[in-house]
Parts: C-alpha cells; sequence; structure tokens
C-alpha cells in the first residue's frame, strides 16, 4: 500500500497540507482518484449514510457528483492532534433543474501510519442560495491559491 504523505503526526503546516490535499482532490469530482486517499476498509458516516470501504466510496461520489453539479468545494483546518484532523468545509453546486445550493459542514478525520484516511465522520447542512449569492466562481478544479478561503469570505 501506498503512503500519503503528509503522514501523521501532523504539525500544523502538515495540517494544513493534508486539508488543501483533500480539497484538492475533491475538486477534481474523480470518485476513483479520491477514494485512493482512503484505507481499502475506510470507514464513513456522511450525513445519514454509513460507508465502509474504497468500493462504497466510489459508488457514493459518483451518485453525489452525478447530483451535485458544478461542485467547487473550501476546506479549512479547525484542529489536529497526532493522527487526527478536524475541518470544516462549504461547498456550492446546484441540481439539475438550476437550483443552487451552499452546504456547510465540519468532518473529523482519522488516519493510518501511512497518511491514509481510515475514518471521516461528516455532518453537513444545506442552505438554498440565489446564483448572485455564490461566492465560489473559480472554473471547476482545484481552487486557486489566490482565491479567498472560508475565513476571508466571512463563511
Amino acid at each position: 500500500m501506498a503512503s500519503r504523505p503528509p503522514v501523521p503526526p501532523f504539525t500544523h503546516e502538515s495540517a494544513v497540507e493534508k486539508v488543501r490535499g483533500a480539497e484538492n482532490g475533491w475538486n477534481s469530482r474523480d470518485p476513483q482518484k479520491v477514494a485512493l486517499v482512503y484505507t481499502p476498509d475506510s470507514e464513513w458516516r456522511n450525513r445519514a449514510e454509513f460507508i465502509h470501504g474504497r468500493e462504497e466510496i466510489i459508488a457514493f461520489l459518483t451518485r453525489k457528483w452525478n447530483r451535485e453539479l458544478e461542485y467547487r468545494l473550501i476546506k479549512e483546518l479547525w484542529a489536529f492532534d497526532g493522527n487526527r484532523i478536524a475541518v470544516r468545509f462549504a461547498y456550492e453546486c446546484h441540481d439539475d433543474s438550476g437550483n443552487w445550493y451552499r452546504s456547510y459542514g465540519n468532518e473529523n478525520w482519522e488516519f493510518d501510519d501511512d497518511g491514509l484516511m481510515r475514518r471521516r465522520i461528516a455532518s453537513i447542512n444545506d442552505l438554498r442560495i440565489d446564483e448572485s449569492d455564490r461566492k465560489f466562481h473559480w472554473p471547476l478544479g482545484p481552487r486557486p491559491d489566490d482565491h479567498p478561503g472560508l475565513s476571508d469570505l466571512g463563511l
């Protein structure tokens, strides 16, 4: 199994790097690629859904990004200790009817010694927004380095 640096125990700098790497991966909207940063037996709770292992992660993310169009995500480090990281995040997307949403949430992550995530616990709330209220306007893919983060956007 490949190592996914940075690996625990995390420093502030390595935790920030891990968070930005996760953000960039999810902004790729590539379920196969994203699943590789999780252990083969990774356990998730996403809202009220319980997901086990990479195959279920791939199926979940495929459904998610087929439904959540023009998905753009920002993650921000909240706390870290040893092999755990807590983040807060927001993402914007629209459905197939053109209704825009901003979803806010918190995630708790636990990593193995190789830097693969073995547990992800996510709590998420959705807010319907007008398209004119969007704050995430970069081209699809990774957020540009000069784009404001959550705190800078007042989120």
